[in-house]
């Protein structure tokens, strides 16, 4: 997490969004926030950012015309239309097809031109008409951004991808009156969010293809991602409500001493897709628990440029592993046939497999969990920060 220099004194209240990967398990964070908009209405997010799946959750929510309330409700309706055969082609022809053409590459060394077709391993194209159908405006762009913008409902919108080019993370931001910062490793973008940018920070590497953005190659924006909560922070938060896919690690879930199978590729694959998605997010969490600390304990640390950010982070209550092991037969035959032949049935590749599973029933579970997630907050149990049960504000429009 960065220090925000200039920013100790800020004098509005802005309650950012800030949404993790996950694949599938993004459902999760639908149930969540409509579980905590329900319980409490007065909840008004005005800065929303997003990675990977997060990306398709922040920004629909960014761009309805609603209240929170009703936004939460909508995007919980819209994972309930989500299946497998809305988000990728699943006949045995294509899948088959596909494979036939990344072993072909394997075996020939990489030689000759490289198709279309075979820039990845599924043909995510029903994703896009589905998020077409649901985000954008005429001209492509998410029309309900710029709408909330100007209506002073909104501060900033943020979402992440990874440039295969060079390496860094591109963060594409709609926003008023920000200035774009500078790191290493990181570039700050002003756009105004389409599809196509979703589409691109939801692009996990080899499964779905690339897409082309100002004349590059962008794909999953988890990859690399170093520090989840700096674009909320950087974007005036003074308060944070995050929701992570993930369940609190610790050692009680296994013993470590069990296992006697040799790992599959799924497993492993799981471990790495976590890594990548999932563990940063987790550390930048700790960082930001621990500046706290610091400038409550600190005086004079405002001076320095850093300030007391509340933060609430979200986690499902259980693992979700085996959640997704319990519905991995229902996947599309070819697909199943595909998943097991790296191992996806053998114990602790849940991981991977979850990341794929938009099986109805699966999404369901993740949404009810998360609503009863939602309820430990503010009425026993983990009670939230009450800071975070205010109303945020932003300047009107000038």
């Amino acid at each position: 997490m960065d220090p925000d220099p200039g920013s100790a004194a800020a004098p509005v209240d802005r309650l950012a969004l800030v949404l993790s990967g996950g694949g599938a398990r993004a459902a999760y964070q639908a149930g969540v926030l409509a579980g905590l908009a329900k319980a409490h209405p007065e909840l008004a997010p005005v800065i929303y950012t997003g990675v990977s799946a997060g990306a398709i959750n922040a920004t629909f929510l960014a761009a309805h015309p609603g209240s929170f309330v009703e936004a939460t409700r909508d995007l919980v309706g819209l994972w309930r239309l989500l299946s497998i055969e809305r988000v990728l082609r699943t006949d045995v022809g294509t899948i088959a097809a596909s494979f036939a053409r990344w072993g072909g590459r394997l075996v020939s060394g990489g030689r000759g031109r490289v198709s279309r077709k075979a820039r990845a391993l599924v043909d995510g194209s029903p994703l896009r008409e589905f998020l077409a159908g649901h985000l954008q405006g005429s001209d492509g762009a998410i029309t309900g951004i710029s709408r909330n913008l100007d209506a002073g409902r909104l501060h900033a919108v943020a979402i992440s991808t990874l440039h295969y080019g060079s390496g860094d993370t591109f963060n594409w931001l709609q926003a008023r009156g920000v200035e774009p910062w500078l790191r290493p490793g990181r570039r700050i973008v002003p756009a105004r969010l389409a599809v196509s940018h979703v589409l691109a920070s939801a692009a996990l590497p080899i499964v779905f293809p690339a897409v082309r953005l100002h004349g590059g190659w962008h794909g999953d924006g988890g990859v690399r991602l170093t520090a989840p909560f700096s674009p909320a922070i950087h974007l005036g938060a003074t308060r944070i409500l995050a929701v992570s896919t993930r369940r609190q690690r610790g050692g009680e879930e296994s013993d470590p001493r069990r296992q006697r199978r040799y790992p599959s590729p799924a497993q492993i694959g799981g471990h790495l897709l976590d890594a990548a998605f999932l563990d940063l997010f987790d550390e930048d969490a700790r960082r930001l628990e621990k500046v706290n600390q610091i400038c409550r304990a600190l005086p004079g640390a405002s001076d320095l440029g850093f300030r007391v950010i509340d933060t609430l982070v979200v986690r499902p209550s259980r693992d979700l592993r085996p959640l997704a092991a319990r519905f991995e037969s229902r996947l599309p035959r070819a697909l199943r046939f595909a998943g097991r032949g790296l191992g996806s049935g053998e114990g602790g590749a849940g991981s991977m497999l979850s990341l794929l599973l938009f099986i109805p029933e699966f999404l369901e579970s993740l949404i009810e969990l998360g609503q009863m997630d939602a309820t430990r907050y503010g009425a026993g149990g983990l009670p939230a920060p009450p800071d975070l049960c205010r109303s945020s504000s932003i300047p009107a429009p000038g």
